[in-house]
Parts: C-alpha cells; sequence; structure tokens
C-alpha cells in the first residue's frame, strides 16, 4: 500500500506533469503491470510530454495488461531504456484513443514501432505493400493497415516527419490498401481477373499525395477487355472486381473500416456506370463534362491495376485538364462553386469547419488550383497534384508573390497540422474543431502549445484562418485571372510572330515598334519579365481597347522603366483588384494622365487601393501642402513642394474621370456624367485653392516670416470660385487685404503687393507640369486697376463705380486662400450687389443681353464652327452660364437656393423655385454638362487646352471614347453634340434673349 506521503508528493508531480486527473492517474500507476516502472522518473517525464498524458497511461496500462505470458518485461524496459520508440509508443498513445484500442487489441503491434528506431527510416510504397502482403481477407487487411497507420502516426506526434510527408506517407499506404484490396478481390474472382484489364485512377486528396489520416478515397475507375476477351463481359467483370474492392475497404468488420472509397467522381456520378473504358471517359469529357470535373481531375494519378491502362488514362485526360480554363465561365464557375460549398455548411458547424469553411483549408485548395488551371496550360511546371508543391512553383513562376505564398504556405500547413491531430484522436472523418475543453487541450498540446494549450491554439488558428481568407480573397477574386483564362490558347506567352500577329489583329498602328517594347518588358529569366509575361497578353487587350493602343504599350514601357526595380510595382498589378485595368485605361486615354504619372511614377499604387481614385477633401489638401511648405528650405523649395502634391493628385483625379468614363470589367462607365463633371470640378478646384494657399504661406513667409503686416485673402471667381475648374483652366482670383492694428496704410499696402508679385512670381516659374495661372483681370478697372485693394477700396469703388457685368462676375466669388474673417468680409460686403434688391431694372438686363452677343461676335476665334465652340459656340458654356447668371441677378434676393457660386446648383434651383420649366432645366443642364466634358476630355488626350475638338482622327476618336463613343462613330458624336447645343440655345433665346 502506497504511504500517505508519497501520495501527496505524487499528486503534485503527475499535476505538473500535465495530467488532468492526478488521483485516476495515480490509481492506474499502482496498477500490477506497470509495478516494475512505476517509480521510474523517465516514464513519467514521457507521459507528460504527451498530448495528453491521462490518456497515454491509461493506453499504456491497457497495453501492459493485454501483454502475452512473459512478454511484459520486455515491454517495460523498451519504456525506460529506448528513448526514441517510447517517445513515439507514448506519443501515439497520448494523441490516439483509436490506436490504443488497436495496441489492446493487438498487443504486440508496438514491436512494429522497433523496425523505424535505429535509423529513422522513412516507408513508401514498397514498403507499404510489404507491410499488407500477408493481408488476404477484409479483416487481416484492416489489421495490417492499422499496423502501418501506426508507424506513420508514431513519427508524426513525435516531430520525425512533417505534415506534408505524414500527408504522402498516408497516401501510399492508400495506394498500398488498394492495390492489396483489389489483389484479394481477384483472387477471389480469378475468372473475372482474366477477362479484363482493370485500372485504378486515385483523385483528391490520395491522387495529390496529401491524404488525411481519415478521409475517403476518391478513385475513378478504367476497364477494357483483356486480349481475345468480349469487351461487355470485360466491363461487367471490372465492374465485380471493382464493387468488391470499395467492399473491402469500406465495409465494416470487428476491426472497423479502413475508410470509404468514393467512386461519385466518375463520370456522370453515382448515375453512370462504375467502370468505363478510356474511349468512353474521353467521350464523355470532351462532350459533357462540367467545370468542376477538370478541376477534380487535376489530381488523377494511376494507383493500383494495370499500370499501363492507368497511364493511358492519365496521359489522354491531362490535355483536357489544361485546356478547361478556356472554356466559357471557367473562372466564374470555380468562384461560384466556392461560394456553394460555404453557402451549404449548417450555421452551427461554420465557425468551427476547419476545411470548408471561410479561411479554411478549401480556401487554399481552390485558390491553386484555379491559379493553376489558368496558368499552367502555357506553364508545365505548374502541373502538380500537391497543394504546397504547385503553390511553390506558382510563387517560383511569378503568379503568386513570394510573401502571400510564405503566408499561406504556414497556413495551409497549421491548418492541416490540426485537421490530422483532430482525426488521429479517433480515426473519424471529421473536420471539425472540437468544443470540448479537454479536446482542445489535447489538440493544442499535439500541436506543441504548452503553455495555455486552448488560448494558444485558437490564437494560431484564428490568425491563419484570417490570413488564408484575405489571401483567398485576393487571389481567388482577382480580374487579372479572369482576363488571363479568356486569352485564346498560345496567348498567354508571347513568341514573337504570334505577337505581332495578335498586335495587327488588335489595331496596333506600328506592329514593329510595339514588339521591340514587348521585348524589353518581357524577355529574359528574371522573376520580373516572368510576372510581364503573364501580364502583357491582357494588356495588350486592354489597351486595344482604346483610340491609341501604341501610345497605351509605349507609356506602359516607360512606367514599368521607371518603376522597374520597385519591388511592389509589378505585384500590385498581379494581385491587387483591377490595378493592371485600371492602369491600361489610364495609359492609353491619352497624354495627360500618362504625363502626369511619369513624372510621378510612385502614384500608379493610386490604382491598386480601392479608396485610391476617392478626391481627397480641400481642408486634407491644404493641410499638407502648408506643413511641406513649411518645411521647406526657400520659397523655391515650397513651391515645388506643392506642385508635387498637385501633380499627384491631378493624376489621382484624371484617373478617376477616365476610369469614371471608360469603365472596367468590374466597374461600368458611370452613367451619371453630371456627378462625374462635378467630381472633377470639385477636385480641381479644391486642389487649386490648397496650391494657392502655399504659395501665399511661402511667398509670406520668404519677406515676412511668421506675420504680415496686413490681413490678406484670395478670393476666386469665375470657374474657380464656382467649383467648375477644368484640367486647363485659369484661377481667376481677386486679392483683398486690411491693415492690421497699428500698421501704416501705406506699409500694408507694399506688403500686400509685393506678396502678390512673389506667388504670381512663384507659380510661374518654369515646370514641366500642367500650368497653373493665376488671372487677377476681373478686378475693380481690370488691368488698369491695382492688383489688391483693401476691403475699403473694394467698397468705395463697388458703391461708386461698379457696373453690371463686374456685379454679374462676383456671382461666383468665393474665399480660396489666406484669412478667412476677411474672406467673410468682403463676401458680406459684395452681396448686396450680386443679388440686388428688387432684382435687376430693365436697363441692366438690356446691358447684360448686350454685352453677351457683343461678346458671340467678337471673341469666338476667327475661323472657329460656333455649332462645335464649347464655350463660346451655339448653347455651349457661356450661353448656359449667362442664362443662368441672369437669373440669379433677377430673383436670388427673393430665392436663397439661387445664391451659389456652382452653375447647375443654381440651375436646379431655378427650376425649384419655378423659374424654369423641366425640360428647359433638363435641356440646359446636359449641354452643359456635354460641353464640359468635351473640354475636359481634350485637356485629357491631348495635353493642352483646348475648346474645340481635335481634328486629328485619332484625337478625335480618343475624345469619343472618353464620351462612351464606340470606334468608328466619331461622326455620331459631332452630330449629337450640335443636336444637344442647338436645343440649348433655342433655350437660352427664350430664357436670356427673351425671343
Amino acid at each position: 500500500m502506497t504511504v500517505p506521503g508519497r501520495r501527496s508528493s505524487t499528486f503534485i508531480r503527475l499535476l505538473r506533469s500535465g495530467f488532468t486527473d492526478p488521483s485516476a492517474a495515480a490509481r492506474l500507476l499502482d496498477t500490477d503491470a506497470l509495478a516494475a516502472v512505476r517509480t521510474d522518473p523517465v516514464l513519467l517525464d514521457a507521459l507528460g510530454a504527451t498530448a495528453d498524458p491521462d490518456l497515454a497511461l491509461l493506453g499504456l496500462v491497457r497495453l501492459a495488461e493485454a501483454q502475452p505470458d512473459g512478454e511484459l518485461p520486455g515491454l517495460l524496459d523498451t519504456l525506460v531504456s529506448a528513448k526514441p520508440l517510447r517517445d513515439r509508443l507514448l506519443g501515439v498513445l497520448g494523441a490516439s484513443e483509436a490506436l490504443g484500442d488497436h495496441l489492446a487489441r493487438h498487443p504486440r503491434d508496438w514491436l512494429s514501432l522497433v523496425t523505424y528506431e535505429a535509423a529513422d527510416l522513412h516507408p513508401g510504397l514498397a514498403e507499404f505493400e510489404l507491410g499488407l502482403a500477408d493481408a488476404h481477407d477484409p479483416v487481416g487487411l484492416r489489421v495490417a493497415y492499422r499496423r502501418c497507420l501506426l508507424s506513420i502516426a508514431a513519427r508524426d506526434v513525435c516531430g520525425t516527419i512533417d505534415v506534408s510527408q505524414t500527408a504522402a506517407e498516408l497516401a501510399d499506404l492508400a495506394t498500398a490498401t488498394l492495390r492489396a484490396a483489389l489483389r484479394i478481390a481477384s483472387a477471389a474472382a480469378p475468372e473475372d481477373a482474366a477477362l479484363c484489364r482493370l485500372a485504378v485512377i486515385a483523385m483528391g486528396k490520395c491522387g495529390g499525395n496529401e491524404l488525411n489520416y481519415v478521409s475517403d478515397v476518391d478513385v475513378i475507375f478504367v476497364g477494357d477487355a483483356a486480349p481475345g476477351a468480349d469487351e461487355a463481359k470485360a466491363l461487367q467483370a471490372a465492374t465485380r472486381l471493382a464493387s468488391h474492392l470499395m467492399r473491402i475497404c469500406s465495409e465494416t468488420t470487428v476491426e472497423g473500416t479502413i475508410w470509404p472509397v468514393d467512386a461519385n467522381l466518375r463520370p456522370e456520378g453515382r448515375n453512370g456506370p462504375l467502370v468505363r473504358t478510356l474511349a468512353s471517359h474521353l467521350a464523355y469529357y470532351q462532350r459533357w463534362a462540367k467545370t468542376w470535373e477538370f478541376q477534380a481531375l487535376l489530381k488523377a494519378r494511376a494507383v493500383a491495376g494495370d499500370e499501363a491502362l492507368g497511364a493511358e488514362y492519365v496521359s489522354a485526360i491531362s490535355p483536357l485538364v489544361w485546356q478547361a480554363a478556356e472554356r466559357e465561365n471557367f473562372v466564374a464557375d470555380v468562384q461560384k462553386m466556392r461560394r456553394r460549398v460555404v453557402d451549404n455548411i449548417p450555421a452551427a458547424q461554420v465557425d468551427r469547419e476547419l476545411k470548408l469553411g471561410p479561411g479554411g483549408l478549401r480556401d487554399v485548395e481552390f485558390a491553386v488550383q484555379l491559379l493553376q488551371l489558368v496558368h499552367g496550360r502555357s506553364d508545365a511546371t505548374l502541373h502538380s497534384g500537391s497543394t504546397l508543391d504547385a503553390l511553390h512553383a506558382l510563387a517560383a513562376g511569378g503568379y503568386v508573390g513570394r510573401a502571400d505564398a510564405a503566408q499561406l504556405h504556414d497556413a495551409y500547413r497549421f491548418l492541416r497540422a490540426m485537421e490530422h491531430r483532430i482525426q488521429l484522436y479517433r480515426l473519424r472523418r471529421t473536420h471539425l474543431v472540437p468544443e470540448d475543453e479537454n479536446d482542445l487541450r489535447r489538440l493544442g498540446r499535439s500541436m506543441g502549445l504548452r503553455t495555455e494549450p486552448v488560448a494558444e491554439l485558437n490564437k494560431a488558428w484564428r490568425r491563419h484562418a484570417s490570413v488564408v481568407r484575405r489571401l483567398h480573397e485576393k487571389l481567388f477574386y482577382r480580374p487579372l485571372l479572369d482576363a488571363v483564362a479568356q486569352l485564346a490558347p498560345g496567348e498567354t506567352r508571347l513568341s514573337p510572330r504570334a505577337a505581332g500577329q495578335r498586335l495587327e489583329a488588335l489595331g496596333y498602328a506600328d506592329p514593329a515598334s510595339a514588339l521591340r517594347h514587348l521585348e524589353a518588358l518581357a524577355s529574359g529569366v528574371t522573376r520580373k519579365a516572368a510576372i510581364q509575361r503573364t501580364l502583357l497578353p491582357v494588356m495588350l487587350g486592354w489597351f486595344a481597347d482604346s483610340a491609341d493602343p501604341d501610345a497605351g504599350l509605349l507609356n506602359f514601357r516607360k512606367v514599368s522603366d521607371a518603376l522597374g526595380k520597385t519591388p511592389w510595382y509589378l505585384r500590385l498589378l498581379r494581385d491587387e483588384g483591377a490595378a493592371a485595368e485600371n492602369l491600361a485605361r489610364v495609359l492609353s486615354a491619352g497624354r495627360l494622365a500618362p504625363d502626369l504619372l511619369m513624372r510621378a511614377p510612385e502614384a500608379v499604387a493610386l490604382l491598386g487601393d480601392p479608396e485610391g481614385l476617392q478626391p481627397r477633401t480641400h481642408e486634407a489638401l491644404e493641410q499638407e501642402v502648408l506643413a511641406a511648405v513649411g518645411r521647406a528650405e526657400n520659397p523655391e523649395a515650397a513651391v515645388a513642394v506643392a506642385r508635387g502634391v498637385r501633380r499627384r493628385e491631378l493624376f489621382r483625379t484624371t484617373a478617376a474621370d477616365i476610369i469614371g468614363s471608360y469603365g472596367t470589367e468590374d466597374n461600368p462607365a458611370e452613367e451619371d456624367h453630371g456627378a462625374l463633371v462635378d467630381r472633377v470640378g470639385g477636385a480641381v478646384s479644391d486642389l487649386t485653392a490648397a496650391t494657392v494657399a502655399g504659395a501665399l504661406r511661402a511667398a509670406v513667409h520668404s519677406h515676412y516670416g511668421d506675420t504680415l503686416p496686413t490681413r490678406f485673402a484670395v478670393i476666386g471667381v469665375g470657374r474657380f470660385g464656382g467649383h467648375e475648374l477644368g484640367y486647363g483652366s485659369d484661377a481667376d482670383v481677386l486679392f483683398v487685404h486690411e491693415p492690421r492694428e497699428g500698421v501704416d496704410e501705406q506699409e500694408a499696402a507694399k506688403a500686400a503687393q509685393t506678396v502678390v508679385a512673389e506667388m504670381r512670381r512663384l507659380l510661374q516659374l518654369p515646370t514641366t507640369d500642367p500650368p497653373l495661372l493665376i488671372d487677377a483681370d476681373l478686378r475693380p478697372e481690370g488691368r488698369s486697376g491695382p492688383l489688391v485693394r483693401t476691403l475699403a477700396s473694394y467698397a468705395a469703388y463697388y458703391r461708386r463705380w461698379s457696373l453690371t457685368w463686374e456685379s454679374q462676375a462676383l456671382l461666383r466669388a468665393e474665399p480660396v486662400a489666406g484669412d478667412a474673417d476677411i474672406g467673410a468680409r468682403f463676401i458680406e460686403l459684395i452681396d448686396p450687389l450680386r443679388y440686388p434688391m428688387e432684382g435687376l431694372g430693365e436697363d441692366a438686363v438690356r446691358e447684360i443681353r448686350r454685352l453677351k452677343a457683343r461678346m458671340e461676335s467678337e471673341r469666338l476665334p476667327r475661323g472657329a464652327d460656333p455649332t462645335l465652340h464649347t464655350k463660346l459656340g451655339r448653347g455651349g458654356l457661356s450661353d448656359v452660364e449667362w442664362t443662368v447668371q441672369l437669373i440669379q441677378m433677377r430673383h436670388a434676393w427673393a430665392e436663397p437656393g439661387l445664391r451659389t457660386t456652382r452653375t447647375r446648383e443654381a440651375l436646379a434651383a431655378a427650376h425649384a423655385a419655378g423659374l424654369i420649366p423641366t425640360e428647359e432645366a433638363q435641356i440646359l443642364d446636359e449641354a452643359w454638362v456635354l460641353a464640359t466634358r468635351v473640354r475636359n476630355a481634350v485637356m485629357l488626350v491631348r495635353g493642352r487646352a483646348g475648346d474645340t475638338f481635335p481634328t486629328e482622327a485619332r484625337e478625335l476618336a480618343a475624345v469619343g471614347r472618353y464620351l462612351g463613343y464606340a470606334e468608328g462613330t466619331v461622326g455620331e458624336l459631332l452630330d449629337d453634340y450640335r443636336r444637344i447645343t442647338r436645343r440649348a440655345r433655342a433655350v437660352v433665346d427664350e430664357l436670356f434673349y427673351g425671343a
């Protein structure tokens, strides 16, 4: 009997060793079977090192008690003297209740582990076949199978083999078992075996050499007649053999089952014949097979039966597998199938589903298989049935980023290891993470997590699942994948001849030059060239969908050369959303956006960010510019920094405009052209305001430090104040100041003049950027008047000398930079002028009409077509704006909605107030939006401002493409423009001229 003191110390030691029920463990240690070793510290330490010490000890007692007479001492001696064997045996007993049961039934099978002790051998197919050779019936096969499985599990739980090797050995054991089962079936029916040839093709994880401990083994049977036999009778015989093979593996006996053999992946599934000839298989796949069937065939491998027939089958179906991506809607079908799998998971299990759930093993497998099937058509290095081998090949070929592949590799190994240990416990087919605390504890310890096994396991599992889900979404749903899949066979790798023919067919005007660009981009064996070879076939098609494919390709080469050593550039185009298609659209849409990008190539990153094309707020822009200006060493450097921000933001705006107008496959062209115009006008105006604010800050700081002797503000007028600037618009401004308290007026005036002169100098410094000209000609007295006035001077002038046209010009006045209080007081000053009480008198109305008619006759350029001039022509911008402004000056005193600097807002307010009928308001709005879009298009295409349509055919086609017109329809564009503006002019004649 154990003395109390010793029992107490044993209890504490058992608790420290990881036993959850020390009392039960102490009783088990006191059994007669362990009498010889119960006090040996080596045994207790070894038990404590297992996944579940309580389970290991119970299994050990059962094994010891089951030993035949005279063999128990040999087992016990091994436990204390042979560490590798001890660790393997106890490791299995602590991880697998099912294998503990097997050892209790077959107590001598533990000796099979001795074979692998000395040299740490790794058995392959030949060794497993030898281990199953003596099995002549289903029961004997099960016993031999479990004995072999014991050896795999022992090396697995001790870390002698990793998760990939474990999966490969399990697949080898399954192959050996299928061969043994077919041998037993053939021996039971030798007459059937003599009639036919039968090949067993492994599919799924067995075919991919990555099997689980417990899994259905998916197979396909291929049959043929033996020489001289009748084919029909041979197929019947082969079917009987295949059916018997399946029963041998699947049926339950006193030794349980091995695993189910599932033949439902065969043609027509359960409804199709179990065995077909090779010709019948091929006929089905060529005519009837669905997308998922080719995905399943990716892992097909001949494993048993007639070797020649099996090899012939794999050779025949392989080309069909690697052509599957050319099927219509292939990528969409695979994606839809993955979503359907997730949708069918019971809601109560989805969070515990290790295989099928979001972030599970199937996410990795589907993403890898889809990439293989799309890119493997032209790259044989991707033809692997193993998920991890294929992932490595995808990374090596540049189809997946190295960092992404490494993260997926680690996550997949972790999740597969979890799956293995969950199944090993009871050798049951399950993919659900257990909920029981003890099960989770054993699982965590089996994964090497010992401090807080449950918490550590859950944390690691969720982290890896999150990585898998993120990368699955990134790789599995990226638009480039579908585009590559839609290429004709052979186009995924460009030979010079094929590329030249394709370029000509796509409409490239200079195929020879284009080929030189392709050669420069894609030649060589570098990773960069490999990724370019994946991108280019698709990019070429996107460039060809523009008015100038040659320019698009040339610009792409320039950007790629500029960013060639930047690691994120090609990775962005390959991996991130619609970045590649967005870039193709931008580079082939004209000169402005590519020119901006060439001077700031890092702005390509904006195209891969879902929020990257959203305009930034005026406050954010001004804050960035002012902060950068404050850090600059001198005013010239300050304005250069401000221009850098303007360059980047102009690219953001032009890219968003082009993509919104052209559309992409994932983002169709924006139908609300008015909203697009407003967004561009607002973005360019806010950017101009921030740039002016930066120039003002630099000018003040360079001459006066932190404090200017006078308070100073810049007022935007015209399109600037109306938030309607185009890409090539000048910035119309007024300058106003007010001396600070105690400052002499002459000193203040001199300071204000100095700041204005310095601002204009800085903004006019030579640059390759689009020009930013500030124009102060709308000031009192025009060019003859002073550039800057005090508030009091403005008040005196407007009170005494203001003309009607000056009041009209103030309709779009709004503070844009400088002292906010001065700006607000200037607006208070001018409101009574631009919104006169009781409206305009008839004399003022006649004066406005006279000025408008004079402007039409005198300012329209000589030779310009008045029906196509967007600013001064019939129904153009001037017509609409003057009509709206006349209504504002006549009625804004009574209608607050008209008190806005924005043309479209004022037009909508006039309609809401009943001042313009619905149809007429819509006609004016349509014409104004169209004319604005044409001006923006001209600047985007030509890189310089213009108020008329280009005369060069390719430029005109590019303008048409921006406006939504297909190739060859520019005539319709011009006809539509004339029709829309003619209708607008009719409304102007009625509302403005009173005709």
